[in-house]
């Protein structure tokens, strides 16, 4: 099968709407103004760092896909050196064309440059076609990311946590002794 020719390069400032058309199902929520704005900063930040890069595709000279690449660790806990390739994006109209591939060959020789041995990716866990192909390149999951509204989670946690900081094991039971001497002198002989 043959390919149409893919090529490589960092992005420049003239990008940043066609980053933020490819990249808008994962930028913050909000005006479009401010994604232009945020993609603007990532672009300059990024060319400014050694450690970061975003990497742009082309095919016959437009914009086909994209990838952010920073050299990081493997979490914040876990100190060994990965190269994180973040939302690497192809447009619907490019796909299949060898565009994720050149993509991810960018991220490796950035891994390369930095001397670091690992890549680490994320994908949407609905985006099937994205999971597929980076399993094809043996990404294996190693975490499932969720994410969720603060007052979601603080709405689901037990109240009892919620309205009182820690407790030390001699209060709690001076509570639970305070709450039977109530119930005690609350009952009535009869």
């Amino acid at each position: 099968m043959s390919r149409t020719p893919v090529t490589v390069r960092k992005a420049e400032p003239y990008d940043v709407a066609t980053l933020r058309e490819l990249w808008s199902d994962i930028l913050r929520k909000g005006a479009r103004d401010d994604q232009l704005a945020d993609v603007a900063r990532i672009v300059e930040t990024a060319s400014e760092r050694a450690d970061q890069c975003v990497a742009v595709a082309e095919v016959d000279g437009e914009v086909a896909g994209a990838v952010y690449l920073e050299a990081t660790t493997f979490t914040p806990l876990n100190l060994e050196p990965a190269v994180l390739a973040v939302s690497p994006h192809v447009f619907p109209q490019f796909r299949r064309k060898g565009v994720g591939s050149a993509l991810m060959e960018v991220a490796c020789r950035f891994a390369e440059q930095h001397g670091i041995q690992h890549v680490q990716t994320a994908a949407a866990s609905e985006a099937r076609d994205a999971n597929r192909f980076m399993a094809r390149l043996s990404f294996a999951p190693q975490a499932t990311l969720r994410a969720a509204a603060t007052s979601s989670v603080r709405s689901r946690l037990p109240q009892a946590r919620q309205a009182t900081p820690a407790a030390s094991s001699r209060q709690r039971i001076d509570r639970v002794l305070a709450a039977r001497r109530t119930r005690r002198e609350r009952v009535v002989p009869g």
